[in-house]
């Protein structure tokens, strides 16, 4: 596929569109192994900001004499990949999609590895889910800003989340499973704090409704629905992102670990694991992603049925032009 980077009309980079087709799952995958690129973590703040005043200048048509496409290509790359799309905000570089690989690499390898004692999976549980919290947070829609009080219970209840769910299948499959089974015990408590953590770091989505806009990007309310869609498919996205290396993993241990001087190499299994968890998500990180459109859509239909209250709003600031489809960042 082809990328999309000129303006038909002028035959300037079109800052507004996408460099590949977004209706489509290998043009998302395209754009999303783009910009979550973990070479991108390396680049300093300073080149980062030049890159931003770059963007700002060539969209205003003030870009320095001479300046070619492919430095504003790159340069949206990084603005892309530091800046966060509502606020124009830079994202702190841990809480990166662009820093998904290295990040979650380190992270599984290690919950994997030191999965035996409950020391170490409380301990690898709360590094996880820090990190993760820090991720939900710096990729959540910044339109819907959260107090410091919401903050603290999404990451204590996330967190708690992944421990009993970790400690609790540690305990019952000990006792009803083989050691193979506990292998899994990682995967399941990352589930389920997925399923806690991103909904409540973004509640005030949940309770106030996310900014939805017609197809020209005029905002026309807040829909708890669209909230609802978008948070369900971030769930659903990172559940899948870590899913193979952790699912897929344990299979590969069991095999190897037959191996007698493998087996003897204690110091290699952590190594191999994060190495290999690593592979899986420079795949997944942008497969994971690209499940669903990073500009969501919501009929209008949905939302009259759901949010009477809403619609109507709409119907009057519109005139009784509704849109029949509206639009929302689901966050990532």
């Amino acid at each position: 596929m082809n990328i999309i980077t000129k303006d038909s009309d002028t035959g300037r980079v079109d800052l507004d569109r996408p460099l590949w087709d977004q209706s489509t799952f290998l043009g998302r995958f395209k754009h999303f192994a783009w910009i979550t690129d973990s070479r991108t973590c390396l680049t300093s703040t300073t080149e980062l900001n030049k890159a931003k005043t770059l963007i700002e200048a060539y969209r205003a048509g003030k870009e320095p004499k001479g300046t070619t496409r492919e430095e504003v290509i790159y340069a949206r790359k990084l603005y892309e990949s530091a800046f966060h799309p509502d606020s124009g905000e830079l994202q702190n570089v841990f809480g990166r999609m662009s820093f998904q690989v290295p990040g979650g690499m380190l992270l599984t390898g290690a919950m994997l590895t030191f999965y035996r004692t409950t020391s170490a999976v409380v301990f690898w549980q709360w590094a996880n889910q820090s990190f993760n919290a820090l991720v939900n947070y710096t990729n959540r829609n910044a339109n819907s800003p959260m107090t410091v009080n919401q903050m603290l219970v999404a990451y204590v209840t996330a967190t708690t989340s992944a421990l009993v769910t970790a400690i609790g299948c540690k305990s019952m499959w000990q006792k009803s499973a083989g050691p193979f089974v506990q292998r899994y015990v990682p995967f399941a408590a990352v589930a389920a704090a997925n399923c806690v953590n991103i909904p409540l770091m973004r509640q005030n989505e949940l309770t106030g409704g996310i900014e939805v806009s017609d197809e020209n990007g005029n905002v026309v309310g807040r829909s708890r629905i669209a909230a609802v869609k978008g948070i369900s498919q971030v769930v659903f996205s990172r559940i899948t992102m870590a899913a193979p290396g952790m699912l897929i993993l344990p299979v590969i241990m069991e095999k190897l670990e037959k191996i007698v001087w493998f087996k003897r190499m204690h110091i290699l299994h952590a190594p191999f694991q994060t190495i290999a968890v690593g592979c899986f998500l420079s795949f997944m990180v942008p497969t994971a992603c690209a499940l669903f459109p990073q500009k969501c859509s919501l009929n209008m239909s949905t939302i009259k049925r759901f949010e009477d209250d809403l619609y109507k709003e709409i119907e009057t600031n519109t005139k009784g032009n509704v849109p029949k489809i509206v639009y929302f960042n689901k966050g990532l």
